[in-house]
């Protein structure tokens, strides 16, 4: 039996058409919402209130040093002995420092570039090119100091285990020009993936051309867990020493999204041979760091206990949002097959990847609808994604119901753009 439509009835509504009106809806309501940044929100900075009242009265550490003074290039011993556990570092080879662990990984390359690194034959910015091994997808601010400088940029693949090993070592062994690899290595910026064991062990025992190579190691998000199993990560510089490259390795960390964003201690770890390095030059730059600062984070954290219980309060603003992002690309992109996106332990970002020569388009669309994200590229070497397909989204930063809305909205923008990807072809 066939069954007629009626000269009145409306033309059915296809799943393209249908994601027409929606992003027209989306447009209509006039939003203005940014999700370019891992900031953290307003309430996680609240959680650290206390330390502008600090350190009152008190103005010696606890070796009698007096804070307001000149001096101290290593940092606070307390704040460091606090930090070392947590970023695996021995305090003695711990720096304590200024308050952008970014500003140590800079002032590294302009050193390596204009004085040589233990172990170099030579200084880089003597040597016809120098280039960094780039995983991808990365941290944008990394690629953008290799720009700075003029060192060319290598990409390596991301896996589940971390950087393509095959790939790392293929690369470091052959071109003695590759001098470093840069390294997110627990919930890395921007897919969540920690390092496993066997890759942190194979960057440590690699044969490198350059003797001077060195991994920059910035691990941000050390103590930044999102679940109840909190990643490890093997270490980095006791497996490099016991490989026989004691140097290779430069740890960065930060307080930079534990306290005061903008108001927080960086720290460097290293080598014996490296933090003598690091010091002498830092000796021609600095009479110190701002040990004021140091010790009122001495004071406000207390010890390694106390940043963890810190860092769970940090995660019950956090993970709401998390949770809600995946909820919501769950609900509209799940079985859609136009998108996939990561689920993060830690860290500040999820990674959505959605078909070949779609990111860009998206990212416009949201942008035109009021909702701005980080521009696609951004995640690969020169702002350039070969598949224009990885779209960093940053939930931290918004409240809740913004986030909601936001994450709402750039599934239109997914579901519009794939279906008119597939109309075209």
């Amino acid at each position: 039996m066939t069954t007629e439509l009626s000269p009145d009835a409306p033309a059915p509504v296809g799943p393209l058409e249908r994601a027409r009106g929606e992003y027209e809806d989306l447009a209509a309501r006039g939003l203005s919402l940014d999700l370019t940044r891992g900031k953290p929100a307003p309430e996680q900075l609240d959680l650290s209130e206390d330390l502008l009242s600090l350190p009152g009265g008190r103005h010696t550490a606890a070796d009698g040093t007096d804070v307001r003074n000149y001096g101290g290039l290593q940092g606070l011993p307390e704040l460091r002995e606090i930090f070392a556990d947590l970023l695996q570092v021995p305090a003695a080879q711990l720096l304590a420092l200024g308050n952008s662990s970014l500003e140590l990984m800079h002032d590294c390359i302009v050193h390596a570039l204009l004085g040589e690194v233990p172990g170099a034959t030579s200084r880089w910015v003597d040597q016809e090119r120098v280039a960094f091994l780039c995983p991808v997808p990365g941290y944008d601010r990394h690629f953008g100091l290799c720009e700075r400088f003029g060192i060319d940029m290598i990409p390596v693949p991301m896996t589940a285990e971390g950087p393509d090993m095959d790939e790392v070592e293929r690369l470091a062994a052959e071109d003695p020009a590759v001098k470093g690899i840069w390294c997110v290595p627990k919930y890395s910026n921007p897919d969540g993936v920690s390092y496993s064991d066997e890759t942190v062990a194979r960057l440590a025992r690699m044969e490198t051309a350059a003797p001077d190579f060195r991994i920059f190691w910035d691990n941000a998000y050390a103590v930044h867990h999102l679940t109840d199993e909190p990643v490890e990560i093997a270490d980095i510089l006791g497996a490099c020493a016991e490989a026989g490259h004691p140097d290779r390795a430069f740890v960065f960390g930060s307080t930079s999204k534990i306290t005061a964003a903008g108001a927080g201690v960086a720290f460097f770890g290293s080598s014996p041979a490296n933090v003598t390095w690091l010091l002498a030059k830092n000796a021609k730059r600095s009479i110190g760091p701002d040990k004021i600062n140091q010790l009122r984070h001495v004071m406000f954290l207390r010890d390694a206990d106390g940043v963890r219980a810190h860092m769970e309060r940090q995660r019950a603003l956090l993970q709401p949002k998390f949770e809600a992002v995946a909820r919501i690309l769950d609900a509209e992109l799940g079985g859609t097959g136009l998108a996939t996106w990561t689920a993060p332990k830690g860290g500040y970002f999820v990674t959505l990847t959605v078909p070949d020569g779609c990111a860009k388009e998206v990212v416009k669309r949201a942008a035109e609808a009021g909702i701005v994200l980080t521009p696609a590229g951004a995640t690969h070497p020169y702002g350039d994604d070969p598949r224009d397909a990885v779209i960093r989204v940053a939930p931290s930063y918004p409240g809740l119901a913004e986030l909601e809305q936001a994450i709402h909205g750039l599934t239109v923008c997914v579901r519009l753009v794939g279906l008119e990807q597939q109309a075209a072809r």
